[in-house]
């Protein structure tokens, strides 16, 4: 009779034990991060850190951080609107913040002829240069594009990928 229940017991510990890895990996889904990856822009194949983020009224918006030998190797934000069906009228420059803290990131969509010639006119570009520069920690950012989207928030694993590009 005691085997029986110590049988019970080892099989009641073990059935718990994996229930409870179980609803540990359903309900904590694993960290998702941005990643370093060569991706083609204006024809070449450059280390870019991608990222799709959602504004405050759930548009997507892709970001894409990359050194430009279009602009003396300084750090680059394309940012690209989805469907596609947007316009960014330029030179519109982004507003960024964090906390009290501003930035102005100035427009250079127009010195980029691959974007310049693209009818849909749904991606605009930034130098994020003096902005990684000036900030010291991976702290969470909002993006503002005037007459585009109010704001779009960027998490510190994105600004993490992007310090790490320069």
């Amino acid at each position: 009779m005691k085997k029986i229940t110590k049988l019970n017991k080892n099989i009641f510990f073990k059935s718990l034990f994996s229930f409870l890895i179980i609803i540990t990996l359903v309900f904590k889904p694993f960290k998702v991060n941005a990643e370093i990856a060569e991706t083609e822009i204006n024809g070449d194949l450059l280390n870019a850190s991608s990222e799709f983020l959602r504004d405050l009224d759930f548009e997507t918006w892709q970001l894409v951080a990359y050194k430009s030998p279009l602009f003396e190797e300084k750090l680059i934000l394309r940012v690209i609107g989805y469907p596609g069906n947007l316009r960014i009228d330029h030179p519109t420059n982004l507003q960024v913040y964090s906390g009290r803290k501003q930035w102005i990131l100035s427009d250079k969509t127009l010195l980029n002829a691959e974007l310049v010639n693209d009818g849909r006119q749904a991606a605009a570009e930034f130098d994020l240069n003096e902005l990684i520069i000036n900030i010291d920690k991976n702290r969470p950012l909002r993006l503002s594009l005037s007459g585009v989207f109010s704001e779009l928030p960027v998490p510190p694993f994105v600004v993490k990928e992007w310090r790490s590009l320069i």
